[in-house]
């Protein structure tokens, strides 16, 4: 699979085996690796800084032999490279221009030395004494150097290397360090990579701090960040250097390297671009103004076709990791409850009607509103949760739906709808024994009749249950169980809404009302609109009519948090749920997904308030605007 087509490029970073001052010995190590790194399909490989040379060469950066070597060394390196088009490398060394030396990244490729890039800030400090060696990038006065007969472009932290895959830039170790680093400015002018060569000792703490700054960059420049630290062999006198490398991408750790080692080192890592200029576009400030200082090199890059990724694809974008379960959920649930809670003071309401069917849905946002009146001071009996048993209602559900009311302490009101149904279908002449969609709204009308009037009735407001995944997909009746006064769960996705029930019962439950939810989390999804089987089970199960919530849901993540085409959402959906489920159901369902999104697009015009919990949100008030009329086709016609 060629992976560039679909908006990554592969990238690694490489802690050499290396020797103070043994060039030859140097570049060998570092060829070595390029071949390695080839081999996987790395398309640009950054070593770590003066990595041809050495970092700790102290006053031997002044002998004219060891200058005069390091070039050598580069151009050797540089014609290793001639047979190498489909791999740029990264690599350091000292380079002398006129009269002042500079700690410089050259950058290579089968086309020969790109250009030069030299460090900006020369740390001058504690245990590092650069300045006695080199000078900063703000002392360069040209912009070309000539090395071999051949200008070679030179430019402090203002050159910017364009591959057909992706832009990218350079500092040097220091230079991240630095209240506004050079890669700030880079980012606002196009690089989506920046690679840094870095040589830091290490002190104890020091590894994650430096950890911080590079994925907080990451982050603050919407970027891939690649660190690429001097090794073991550096260490002597008085310094110790641990050859840590990372990966970061805006602001997520991608690949960590191993430290202390005395062998090569080296982390691969497929950065996404797509996802990286999508971010981008939509943040109005990160705008690129002209800046004629800056120097764009045009890099010829092959493509590459890889049998795996070195990437891991979260199949559950919206359920957090296990680490961080306990204060993303607890925030959620929050944000649930003091929205509601606003809603309520601010119409001086006190009272809410609730319809509890015994599914997963109506729980969170009972649950949710009796927190929200514990909260407010406001007693429990005000909450009239109401069980509406159709003529698909099990006993299951029937009786979750009555215990879990009891066990919170709401006021619990049983109210049939089966003769209301019954006598509507008949004044409007619909066969009862035809189940079609007529059948189905009639009862989902029916219910939130019930509700909007008893609502009415106790001088209260309807709290809606419907999810973030039915309003994506269409899965409710329009102005039935699609209308409320306020929908507590409107932008938590169903695979959230599952996990963070779960963690309610788990953490703030009693074992009575525990029971009762985890029987509810292990009831199938299903609107109970159809009669139930012959063993009175649920028939009606939802998934099996629209597909897996955990699809759909990491369809909506991608498409709408990452602005993904079908095609990639396809390629990426296939390495995410590998091994669960085939080629053919992923591409299915996708369909699926496309077809109802655009055409249900009216019911999410007029959807009611609700708060936002995560950046995925399809209020027409908040995030999402689209017209009601917009045509699949374009997205349809790229899954054939």
């Amino acid at each position: 699979m060629n992976i560039n087509e679909y908006g990554f490029i592969r990238v690694a970073a490489a802690s050499p085996k290396v020797k103070v001052a043994d060039c030859d010995y140097n570049v060998s190590e570092i060829k070595s690796m390029i071949d390695v790194a080839e081999k996987e399909n790395v398309q640009i490989i950054c070593f770590p800084e003066l990595s041809i040379t050495s970092y700790t060469c102290a006053d031997l950066f002044f002998q004219t032999a060891l200058q005069q070597k390091a070039v050598e060394s580069l151009l050797n390196l540089t014609g290793f490279m001639k047979n190498k088009p489909s791999i740029i490398a990264i690599v350091g060394l000292p380079l002398l221009v006129e009269n002042s030396l500079y700690n410089v990244a050259a950058v290579i490729s089968h086309e020969g030395i790109l250009g030069f890039i030299p460090k900006t800030h020369i740390p001058n400090n504690n245990e590092f004494y650069e300045k006695r060696w080199f000078a900063g990038s703000g002392d360069l006065n040209d912009f070309f150097v000539e090395i071999n007969g051949e200008s070679i472009p030179i430019s402090a932290n203002r050159m910017i290397f364009h591959t057909p895959f992706a832009s990218f830039g350079i500092e040097i170790c220091e230079d991240l360090w630095m209240p506004v680093p050079p890669s700030s400015k880079l980012a606002m002018q196009g690089a989506d990579i920046i690679f840094n060569l870095s040589a830091s000792n290490e002190l104890v703490g020091k590894n994650e701090y430096r950890k911080s700054l590079i994925l907080q960059q990451s982050g603050r420049s919407n970027t891939a960040y690649i660190y690429a630290l001097a090794g073991c062999g550096e260490s002597s006198t008085d310094l110790v250097f641990s050859g840590a490398t990372t990966i970061a991408e805006n602001s997520k750790l991608l690949a960590e390297g191993k430290r202390f080692s005395f062998e090569n080192e080296m982390i691969i890592s497929d950065i996404d671009i797509s996802a990286l200029r999508s971010d981008r576009l939509k943040n109005t400030n990160f705008l690129s103004s002209q800046d004629e200082s800056i120097q764009e090199i045009e890099c010829d890059l092959e493509p590459v076709s890889v049998e795996k990724m070195y990437r891991k694809f979260n199949p559950h974008p919206f359920i957090p990791s296990p680490k961080k379960e306990e204060e993303y959920l607890s925030e959620v649930f929050n944000i649930q409850t003091v929205g509601l809670a606003k809603r309520l003071q601010h119409t001086g309401i006190k009272t809410v009607a609730i319809g509890i069917s015994g599914g997963l849905d109506s729980t969170l946002a009972l649950l949710v509103t009796t927190k929200t009146f514990d909260i407010l001071g406001l007693p429990r009996e005000n909450i009239i949760g109401i069980t509406m048993p159709g003529f698909g209602t099990t006993g299951r559900t029937y009786n979750n739906a009555m215990e879990l009311m009891k066990s919170v302490g709401v006021t619990v009101k049983e109210i049939s709808i089966v003769d209301a149904v019954t006598q509507h279908l008949k004044d409007i002449e619909h066969d009862i024994t035809l189940h079609d969609v007529t059948y189905e709204n009639a009862q989902a009308r029916e219910r939130t009749q019930i509700l909007m009037d008893y609502a009415n009735k106790t001088n209260g407001l309807v709290v809606g249950t419907g999810n973030l995944s039915e309003l994506a997909l269409g899965w409710a009746t329009y102005n039935g169980d699609h209308m409320s006064m306020y929908g507590v769960n409107a932008s938590v996705p169903k695979t959230l809404v599952k996990t963070l029930a779960r963690w309610i019962a788990d953490t703030q439950m009693d074992e009575k009302s525990r029971k009762i939810l985890h029987d509810i989390l292990d009831t199938p999804f299903s609107p109970e609109l159809l009669p139930a089987d012959n063993e009175g089970k649920i028939a009606q199960k939802t998934e099996n009519f629209v597909g897996p919530y955990e699809l759909h849901d990491f369809f909506l993540h991608r498409m709408l948090r990452y602005g993904d085409s079908p095609k990639r959402i396809y390629f990426i959906a296939q390495q995410a749920f590998i091994n669960i489920y085939s080629s053919e159901e992923i591409l299915k369902w996708l369909k699926v997904f496309y077809k109802r999104f655009f055409a249900q697009q009216f019911k999410r015009s007029c959807m009611p308030d609700g708060p936002k919990v995560g950046s995925i949100n399809l209020s027409p008030r908040g995030d999402w605007r689209m017209s009601s009329d917009a045509v699949a086709k374009v997205w349809l016609e790229q899954l054939g």
